[in-house]
């Protein structure tokens, strides 16, 4: 049986007083909402904190608030299952909807949080192993090691972001406020991920915490999220691929699309976006941007299925994303 390592524990009641706690333990200190990542993650020494701040005590954390613009805004500690259940987040942003509904198990989304899903730690073939595991290789750059065995000439951590909403959040133009020592300030989702290493994957400030989400009106606008994994339920995703449109008189004015779990953060698939943009959203503009998205993935030998074969899946679901929304636009 795998144990947590010692650590003292708090839970404070409101973001201040979690800030607080941050400034004053630093970098040995982690916040943990649900636990369903980062309890884990301890129990294989891939992380010791000495100190644990949980978020459950704070209520300003949750909510799932509609605006009267058609804007959401969703408190990072609101628990998967009641974003789940919500009719018209359906309705409205079924990529999300279709995201969340894929993440993990019934029993994991009762205690696990949007927040800590768009924070999930980034994983790798060879750091989230047991401790022994790891100690036999001679660990690696992620966890208390100097080498990378995904790429050994690399100086870079290749471990993935493998979070569902991710690149979701990032479709659909979320930004998110954070709340750190020196003040509040809001950023777009995209610029919270680290494109550059899997050891520093998010953007976070020392001491910061994510206070809140906010997702703009849509304004018809159309959404899909497909996950590509081993089994039909519980695993994480070795490909996500988010899509969204928003089409003016028959054509493309707009195109979003992210790939996920193939590196650090989401990469955008620019040159494909482009494609689509001023034309109707057709057979021949789909095989095309699927293409492009294609050259853009760039899959490594760290994760479930060979890196090959998931690079030639991104345009499969990259075709089948964008179908779902021709579909859903007649």
């Amino acid at each position: 049986m795998m144990r947590l390592p010692r650590f003292s524990y708090s839970s404070p009641d409101t973001p201040r007083e979690v800030v607080s706690i941050l400034a004053q333990e630093g970098p040995a200190a982690k916040v943990v909402a649900g636990g369903t990542d980062l309890y884990p993650n301890m129990k294989r020494r891939q992380v010791e904190p000495a100190h644990v701040v949980s978020l459950r005590r704070v209520q300003a954390l949750r909510g799932i608030d509609w605006q009267s613009d058609g804007a959401l805004r969703i408190g990072p500690g609101e628990t998967l299952r009641s974003i789940e259940r919500d009719s018209r987040l359906k309705a409205e942003l079924p990529a999300l909807a279709a995201a969340v509904e894929s993440i993990s198990t019934p029993l994991l989304r009762n205690m696990g949080t949007i927040g800590g899903n768009l924070c999930l730690d980034t994983r790798c073939t060879y750091v989230n192993q047991s401790l022994e595991w790891r100690r036999a290789i001679h660990n690696c750059l992620k966890c208390k090691g100097d080498t990378c065995w995904t790429a050994p000439g690399s100086t870079k951590c290749w471990a993935v972001n493998s979070s569902d909403c991710v690149p979701v959040m990032i479709a659909l133009g979320a930004r998110y406020t954070l709340l750190g020592p020196y003040g509040e300030r809001e950023i777009e989702a995209e610029e919270f991920y680290n494109v550059d290493d899997g050891r520093e994957w998010l953007t976070l400030r020392p001491g910061e915490l994510l206070t809140s989400i906010l997702i703009p009106p849509q304004q018809g606008a159309k959404s899909a999220y497909l996950k590509l994994r081993r089994r039909g339920t519980f695993d994480f995703p070795v490909l996500g691929v988010a899509v969204r449109v928003a089409e003016e008189a028959g054509h493309v004015a707009r195109a979003d699309i992210l790939l996920n779990a193939v590196g650090p953060a989401p990469v955008r698939c620019t040159e494909a976006e482009n494609a689509l943009r001023g034309a109707p959203l057709e057979d021949e503009q789909i095989e095309a941007a699927a293409d492009l998205a294609r050259k853009r993935a760039k899959p490594l030998q760290n994760t479930d299925f060979l890196a090959n074969w998931r690079k030639k899946m991104v345009p499969v679901f990259v075709r089948r994303a964008l179908d779902t929304l021709r579909t859903a636009a007649r």
